[in-house]
């Protein structure tokens, strides 16, 4: 027997079709360029509907930014949690695991981000507004790092929350430079990022 379909079930339904039409253009041409017109026609809904479930272009692109920030979040844990020691990293093996979770999503996606900072930049009050959630991104990947390389049995050279802060902002930049040149940069940048973690003190490995 077929499942109906709760009020609140095609509520999520419609919302999902929305932000993912939206993501795509958002990320195809950028906040100023993608009109609600071609979102909605795209997601086969009118701009109605927009204005029903997010109110403004700018909140349903907030809407999109946050659930990539999510996705970022919950990739980078499982990345992360593929090694157990050490001395077990491979660099190969998690520059590969990096890519296979960028590419995912493509150089669009990534220019996605670029479009947020700039979008940020431009507005002061978009920016205010988002302050509280940024440094809750930030706290949150400094923690897990920090625990992560306890875990590993290592030491952080520099500290969690600068770690957190330059692996934010130049992320999509090594995935949309990797995609400019076909110069494959996650290897080196990984490299760089793991030269900042050293062998605790009870720890010899080297890797």
């Amino acid at each position: 027997m077929a499942q109906r379909w709760t009020r609140e079930r095609r509520l999520e339904h419609t919302r999902k079709l929305l932000l993912d039409a939206a993501e795509e253009l958002f990320a195809r041409r950028g906040f100023s360029g993608a009109a609600l017109e071609d979102i909605a026609d795209a997601a086969g809904y009118t701009r109605g509907a927009i204005y029903a479930h997010f109110g403004s272009k700018e909140e349903l692109f907030l809407a999109v930014i946050e659930r990539q920030r999510q996705r970022f979040l919950d990739g980078f844990a499982d990345v992360l949690s593929s090694s157990h020691r050490l001395d077990e990293i491979n660099i190969d093996e998690l520059a590969n695991r990096w890519r296979d979770l960028m590419s995912k999503t493509g150089a669009d996606h990534a220019a996605l981000g670029h479009e947020f900072t700039l979008f940020l930049l431009r507005s002061p009050e978009a920016r205010k507004r988002l302050t509280a959630q940024r440094r809750e991104t930030v706290h949150w990947l400094s923690e897990y790092i920090t625990e992560g390389v306890a875990r590993l049995g290592g030491a952080l050279r520099i500290p969690a929350t600068t770690m957190a802060q330059v692996l934010l902002a130049t992320n999509e930049g090594i995935s949309l430079a990797s995609q400019l040149d076909g110069e494959d940069l996650y290897r080196a940048w990984l490299e760089m990022i793991i030269s900042s973690i050293e062998p605790g003190k009870d720890s010899t490995q080297q890797f």
